[in-house]
């Protein structure tokens, strides 16, 4: 380690670091070296500016300097800082899960404001709600948290995911999410008012596989087929099983998806089936009711 290094030559070290590394496209430098050192030190961004002369320990230089080595070998944000914010949380991810995104903050919208659900919780308590394949148990963990009356089931089929979403539902002291492991419906025990899940539903053979984030991420949460519709197809077979009359089916799928599985869920005698775009205006989750037929 050079002597004596400020937090603004580290920054700048860092920054030309990521500018050269070949692993990286369109990301802000500067934004991710001020959050990863903010990161070592435990301070903030407008900290790193007002101290820019401040000098760094050794330990501070060298973790830091480590994270960007990490950084430009591609390696995303989440999994060195090893948290992400989902719906305001704060939530502990791990290379064994899926690293949340703002886009699936739409199923967990979609499914607060169903109306179905809304006038469910002022006669029964508490409603029942199936998340599957909840990795981190970023969408249980909203649900639970949004609605405290609810009653949330999580499943997955990673016993390192399951521990990983106890753990943060622990964090943030929620008691209304019970966790099972097993794929999909497979574990599920009676009937319920809502199921919903963000399986994967990207092409085997897609090319965005081999770039940015998901190169680190689990496969067996990514890809589902030659469509990247067999999990989708999958749980929409199984749901009717353990849906409550009306019960609602929402699914996050890919933006190029939403004809194919409305086409699914018809087939399967769902309901008033909808799909909602997120913020970009592209397709994003569809949700139906299950008729019961």
């Amino acid at each position: 380690m050079p002597d004596l290094v400020i937090i603004q030559t580290a920054l700048d070290e860092a920054i030309l670091r990521l500018e050269k590394s070949v692993d990286l496209d369109n990301i802000d430098e500067r934004f991710e070296a001020e959050l990863l050192l903010g990161f070592v030190l435990a301070k903030n961004r407008a900290f790193l500016r007002a101290f820019a002369e401040k000098t760094l320990s050794s330990e501070q230089y060298q973790r830091f300097i480590t994270y960007i080595h990490r950084r430009c070998y591609g390696e995303p944000i989440a999994y060195i800082l090893g948290e992400r914010e989902f719906w305001s949380l704060s939530l502990k991810v791990t290379a064994a899960t899926l690293i949340p995104r703002p886009e699936t903050e739409v199923l967990v919208d979609s499914v607060l404001n169903s109306s179905y659900l809304s006038k469910k919780s002022f006669k029964e308590h508490p409603l029942r709600i199936a998340d599957l394949g909840t990795g981190s148990g970023a969408i249980a963990c909203a649900l639970a948290h949004s609605r405290p009356r609810w009653q949330l089931d999580a499943v997955d089929f990673s016993r390192e995911a399951l521990m990983v979403a106890k753990e943060n539902a622990g964090h943030l002291g929620l008691n209304n999410i019970n966790f099972y492991y097993g794929s999909w419906c497979e574990p599920l025990q009676g009937f319920y008012d809502a199921i919903v899940a963000n399986p994967p539903y990207i092409e085997d053979q897609d090319q965005h596989l081999v770039q940015g984030d998901v190169r680190f991420e689990p496969h067996t949460a990514l890809v589902s087929g030659q469509q990247g519709l067999d999990d989708i197809a999958l749980i929409i077979s199984q749901a009717p099983a353990f849906l409550k009359p009306q019960g609602l089916l929402a699914l996050e799928h890919g933006y190029q998806q939403g004809a194919a599985v409305r086409d699914l869920f018809k087939q399967a005698d769902f309901v008033e089936v909808q799909t909602i775009q997120d913020l970009s205006g592209q397709d994003r989750v569809t949700l139906a009711y299950y008729s019961g037929g």
